[in-house]
């Protein structure tokens, strides 16, 4: 924790205002924290780390903890100036214990005390109180420790003094209540990967993280780190780390524009997508916004008006769009907006109409400046644009070859598809098989009203790394496209999505239980998240889990999905927990199977095991299939066998 700092403005318990009460929070806990699962539980974390990110924009906090402890309690620790003690005259007690009890209550909604606020977003730390069954805080201010306790949202006493001191902070703790969480189990990576997001997107600012729950080979408990002195260059770097840059300095935008703090990094590479990331007072908005509109147009204007200017689009004999100028582009865009509004479908979405023009003034100011000095960067951009329209021409023509002659309103099938007699796509599924082998073991056990096969042979082609129109060239990924139902690609966007026609609404990848399987999975999941985003994010897309034993002894069968379940079928069978007189069969592949198998593990929606396939946090999805889908086998390796976890959500 600092000192005291000095010239601090008034901060006080006046600046506290109290918008409504917080009864209704344990009783609708989804309500406010989106669910009652891993990520609500996690949300809770956020709430607390948005204050003390607010109070490090605000410029009175740099150092913050987070600490795991053994019982999956939390503390959060900053050097900000401590949450205000004072007495609060409309509500007659302590500020502190308001901002504790009191649903919306807090300095965020007096301009004076915050001029821009990540908390805006969120609900605030009275809600993590009412779905704690225990929390502290401890307060370092004028001299002076306070201190209150809390069960389930109550305060235990009024706010105390219980010691002097030279610095300033507040101090949170709080366990979670598991009569509301679904699991008080918190995730050390998703946790670390919030944080790491956190020091890239405010540079000089320390975030630790402490997991008391485990101790490495040496003794040590699990620490982690972030601190960036340039912000979000360093945040590009670390997002590119696995693509091949096309200039090594990336360009960086920064400044204020009509009142808003515009803060951007980008960089060209040589891959085909195009990785745009978009945050408004750190909170990522992954719908995009009007932030997001003008960085799009001032890109496009500016490199178009630079390019036909330099000549260089003379011999080219067809138009070039938006999509051209930001193929192989990563960027992020930064924005600090005091009043933030958010709209679309899950409230990420920027809808301040003030700030497109503020973003696209200061990148055409910059991006033209940076263009004329330097002229060799400019022309690898413009060439790199050339080749994508080039690509984006091939690829059309492509594309129309898979989508004409009605192809996809289902008269047109691919022949290896066996269809469902079912035609209401909520009601429907269809499995992508590993191999005619297996295709056809599912075929035979699968319930043809509602259950389709789609058998792909081989590994399909890997879009990280494919040029538009070899997508659409590919014989599988054709066949995908044809069985789904849906068509991409619009004049104004070549990406776009067209769902209308889709024929299935769970689309369930299933492949053979081992590293080569696993590796098909990434494969056809990489194609998904580049050129079919909007069906993970409605939640269509899912991987079936098969198992890989099956044990026998005597008469008694059990299917066994992991080492652990071998293990604890064995100790049961055998109390000394050995294997002696037990039969195990380890499954290489589907096909190994039959039908009555497949179906009973694998099909069946009342035992089988799924994971539907969630975009957590949209950045780290990024890199990781970068990382992934590089020319790097043994990274790719050890990720797939580390993060295969199962989950029943069929049950």
């Amino acid at each position: 924790m600092n000192e005291e700092k000095k010239n601090m403005p008034e901060y006080g318990a006046s600046n506290i205002q109290v918008l409504e009460g917080l009864e209704a929070v344990r009783k609708r806990p989804s309500m406010y924290i989106g669910d009652v699962g891993e990520k609500g539980l996690h949300h809770l974390v956020d709430e607390v780390v948005d204050n003390s990110i607010d109070e490090a924009l605000a410029g009175y906090c740099d150092d913050i903890k987070v600490e795991i402890h053994e019982n999956n309690s939390i503390t959060v620790t900053d050097n900000g100036r401590g949450i205000p003690v004072d007495y609060h005259e409309k509500e007659k007690r302590s500020a502190l214990e308001v901002v504790m009890t009191v649903l919306h209550a807090g300095g965020k909604f007096d301009k004076g005390s915050y001029k821009v606020s990540g908390g805006l977003h969120g609900v605030g730390i009275s809600v993590v109180n009412a779905l704690s069954k225990y929390a502290k805080v401890n307060v370092y201010r004028n001299k002076k420790i306070y201190q209150q306790e809390y069960e389930y949202g109550k305060a235990l006493y009024p706010v105390k003094e219980i010691g002097e001191t030279e610095l300033n902070g507040t101090v949170v703790h709080f366990a979670p209540d598991n009569e509301i969480f679904q699991s008080t189990i918190y995730d050390f990576d998703t946790m670390t990967s919030r944080l790491r997001e956190l020091a890239f997107l405010n540079k000089n600012i320390r975030l630790t993280i402490t997991d008391y729950r485990y101790k490495d080979e040496e003794g040590q408990y699990h620490t982690e780190s972030f601190y960036s002195e340039r912000g979000l260059p360093d945040f590009l770097d670390y997002l590119d780390e696995t693509r091949e840059s096309l200039f090594q300095e990336p360009i960086a935008i920064e400044g204020e524009k009509n009142g808003i703090p515009v803060e951007i990094a980008m960089r060209y590479n040589t891959s085909f997508s195009e990785n745009l990331h978009a945050y408004v007072n750190n909170i990522h908005t992954h719908e995009g916004g009007t932030h997001l509109s003008g960085f799009r147009r001032a890109l496009t204007r500016t490199l178009k008006s630079y390019a036909e200017t330099s000549g260089m689009l003379s011999k080219l004999k067809f138009d070039i769009n938006g999509d051209d100028f930001r193929e192989g582009l990563t960027a992020i865009i930064s924005v600090k907006v005091a009043e933030p509004q958010f709209e679309g479908q899950t409230k990420t979405k920027l809808g301040n109409k003030e700030v497109a023009p503020a973003v696209d003034q200061m990148v055409s100011e910059y991006l033209k400046y940076y263009l004329e000095e330097h002229p060799k960067e400019a022309k690898t951009i413009v060439n790199k644009v050339i080749l994508a329209a080039t690509a984006r021409h091939a690829a059309r023509k492509a594309r129309e070859l898979v989508q004409r002659k009605n192809v996809l309103s289902g008269s047109n099938l691919p022949g290896k598809l066996a269809d469902c007699s079912e035609k209401d796509a909520a009601k429907t599924e269809i499995f992508l098989v590993e191999g005619d082998s297996a295709g056809g073991t599912a075929k035979a056990g699968r319930d043809r009203n509602f259950q389709a096969i789609l058998p792909l042979r081989g590994k399909i082609l890997n879009v990280e790394k494919a040029m538009p129109h070899k997508i659409f060239e590919n014989e599988e990924i054709k066949a995908m496209f044809t069985a789904l139902g849906v068509s991409i690609g619009t004049e104004d966007d070549s990406k776009a999505l067209n769902l209308e026609k889709l024929r299935y609404h769970k689309v369930i990848i299933m492949t053979d239980a081992d590293v080569d399987g696993s590796h098909i999975a990434t494969l056809i999941l990489t194609f998904f998240y580049r050129y079919m985003q909007e069906m993970i994010e409605r939640g269509y897309v899912y991987i079936a889990t098969p198992p890989l034993y099956l044990m026998r002894k005597g008469r008694d069968a059990r299917y066994a999905w992991n080492e652990d379940e071998r293990a604890a079928i064995a100790k049961e069978w055998n109390p000394e927990g050995t294997e002696k007189g037990i039969s195990i069969q380890r499954y290489k592949g589907l096909g190994e199977m039959n039908a009555e198998q497949l179906w009973d593990t694998t099909m069946n929606p009342e035992t089988r095991i799924l994971r539907r396939v969630n975009i957590d946090n949209a950045t780290e999805a990024d890199r990781i299939f970068s990382m992934l889908m590089g020319d790097e086998v043994p990274p790719r390796r050890e990720f797939i066998e580390k993060n295969a976890k199962y989950a029943n959500i069929d049950a």
